[in-house]
């Protein structure tokens, strides 16, 4: 078994761990054995119950099956994150980190049973064909859509570059379906998307972070540094609201994109040998650029740790709501062709040493968002405190926050609160450039 240099933090994924290991640690010469013969009991027990189910069981059962949601269930008692992936589930997160694959380039959802076009993305064989947003997908290679899961649809979608796919389209203002036979491209997925608010201010919207992200971020605010210009730049607001996680090293490569010194973030595995410290290298893109960073109840993991090393060096000003509260590390584990392992393998503390697991990031400034009637109360996310077989935190718990953001940015409370912190309408730590070490 090789341990691969894949590192997640992500939320779409104790105490009594620790006193085990102690015991452990104590534990020598006929005490040893002992615990070893109990160990090996007990897995004659687990083969004993699996032959009689083999062998009993009402209807035939699928040997494998059994055996994948025995590993699956012991890696679920250990905390919520850690898991088995199948062959197919480990592609699949390949395919989410790479942030590329082969397909034609659209952002899809499912409505009533079939399709919908979100958006096409640009330059993509989607866009070359002429899809448009709302166009509903009925067929995938005369196949109806109707009765597969959205899932289904898009792993159909996809394909090796170079293939072909037909799709036949119902349009609204088409009596008529249209058909499209488009050949399948390589479709990067835009983690970093970036705007201008008026004339002074870079929105950077990260979604995500996959192996495109810094070089995303990177190429983004040079755009927006062009486009409005050094001197009547005021800032960016970095929103990382509803962004679930992502890559580690792609966390420390966001962070230090606005830093020019000292620690990120350090993780701390079981043993003390195993802590590890990441530190900014010189050189802020934004050229010290004062900067807002939005989190809310759906920030985890990898957003936090940026939201974190930004709030703890005083680099921005953090609003919104409080974070998720991820704070541990999966490391993914091949097992050959038979899938892999998601095993959490250490926490991770912020440059002051605060550990946001199951407590969050409290932002500076908590601007609460103005939710519809009819989604109060289904807005709050439980946050990882709310997770069952969560990892503990020694100090204090809390659970998570209103996750909502209204797709109408004029009525976004907290978008509105940045701008304001960024033009010097409010006051705050987002009027400092300085970039130190926190007290």
């Amino acid at each position: 078994m090789r341990r691969i240099p894949l590192i997640l933090l992500s939320a779409m994924a104790g105490a009594g761990a620790t006193a085990l290991v102690t015991q452990t640690q104590l534990l020598s010469g006929t005490s040893a054995v002992a615990a070893s013969a109990e160990t090996y009991r007990q897995l004659s027990l687990f083969g004993d119950v699996f032959e009689k189910v083999r062998s009993d069981y009402v209807e035939k059962p699928d040997e494998a099956k059994l055996i994948e949601a025995a590993i699956n269930g012991m890696l679920t008692s250990l905390d919520p994150h850690s898991s088995y992936m199948d062959p197919k589930n480990f592609r699949d997160m390949q395919v989410q980190t790479r942030g590329e694959f082969g397909g034609l380039g659209i952002e899809v959802t499912m409505e009533e049973g079939l399709v919908k076009v979100v958006t096409p993305i640009d330059d993509t064989p989607a866009a070359r064909a002429g899809l448009l947003a709302n166009d509903i997908i009925t067929h995938i290679d005369d196949e109806q859509v109707q009765g597969l899961t959205l899932n289904q649809a898009v792993d159909k979608m996809r394909g090796p570059v170079g293939s072909t796919v037909k799709l036949r389209i119902q349009r609204k203002e088409r009596k008529d379906p249209l058909e499209v036979s488009l050949t399948r491209d390589t479709i990067r997925i835009r983690p970093v998307r970036a705007r201008k608010e008026g004339e002074d201010i870079g929105v950077l919207r990260i979604t995500q972070f996959n192996e495109q992200t810094f070089e995303g971020l990177k190429s983004a605010i040079e755009k927006l540094s062009s486009e409005i210009g050094q001197d009547k730049l005021k800032g960016y607001v970095i929103d990382l609201r509803n962004n679930p996680g992502g890559l580690l090293d792609q966390a420390i490569m966001v962070s230090d994109a606005f830093l020019d010194r000292g620690e990120i973030v350090s993780t701390r595995g079981r043993n003390a040998d195993e802590t590890q410290r990441y530190n900014a290298k010189a050189g802020d893109l934004t050229k010290g650029k004062p900067l807002v960073v939005l989190i809310n109840g759906g920030s985890a993991s990898a957003s936090e740790i940026v939201a974190g090393a930004l709030q703890d060096h005083k680099r921005a000003t953090v609003i919104g709501t409080r974070s998720f509260g991820k704070g541990s590390v999966q490391t993914i584990i091949p097992l050959g062709g038979n899938g892999a392992v998601r095993l959490t393998t250490a926490r991770y503390y912020t440059p002051a040493g605060r550990s946001i697991q199951a407590k969050g990031i409290d932002p500076d400034v908590e601007v609460v968002p103005e939710v519809p009637d009819e989604l109060k109360g289904k807005d709050e996310t439980k946050g990882e405190a709310g997770l069952r077989g969560h990892l503990k935190n020694d100090k204090e718990e809390r659970g998570g926050s209103s996750a909502y953001v209204p797709t109408d940015p004029t009525k976004d409370k907290q978008l509105i609160a940045a701008f304001e912190y960024l033009r010097g309408v409010r006051k705050g730590a987002a009027n400092t450039t300085q970039s130190g070490v926190p007290n």
